[in-house]
């Protein structure tokens, strides 16, 4: 285990893995999640500004959820993140249509089959004669 300080309060804890936060801050955190999707339920049209300033969450960590396809939001939203990839507007994940189906396309050339061995043909030796020369 590793000792760290959380990020968000500077307190000491035992860091396991995920985001250097410590257990307290992380309830904190969920608990604004869940303030968050419920306003989002409750105002579909309203903005990630106004969805931050409502809930005093950081614009940046609504974003980050909605990356991490915790949050999704519906296609009438005026939400939209862009494609790491391309800058296309998205309303969830990290990468557009196109960019995840060319991303896959790439990974499918890149990985190469493997070409059948030869099979070598075994001379039959059971049906033919042998002579020893004499001398």
């Amino acid at each position: 285990m590793e000792v760290r300080n959380c990020k968000d309060c500077g307190r000491l804890f035992n860091y396991l893995s995920g985001r250097p936060i410590c257990p307290a801050c992380q309830k904190k955190l969920e608990e604004k999640f869940a303030e968050v999707k419920q306003y989002i339920r409750d105002n579909g049209g309203a903005t990630i500004n106004q969805i931050a300033e409502a809930n005093e969450v950081d614009p940046k960590q609504i974003k980050q959820w909605i990356r991490e396809e915790r949050l999704v939001i519906s296609d009438d939203s005026p939400i939209n993140i862009e494609c790491e990839s391309c800058g296309a507007p998205i309303k969830t994940g990290r990468y557009c249509a196109a960019c995840t189906a060319n991303m896959a396309n790439n990974l499918g050339s890149a990985i190469k089959k493997p070409k059948a061995a030869p099979v070598k043909q075994e001379r039959d030796t059971r049906d033919r004669m042998r002579f020893l020369d004499k001398l």
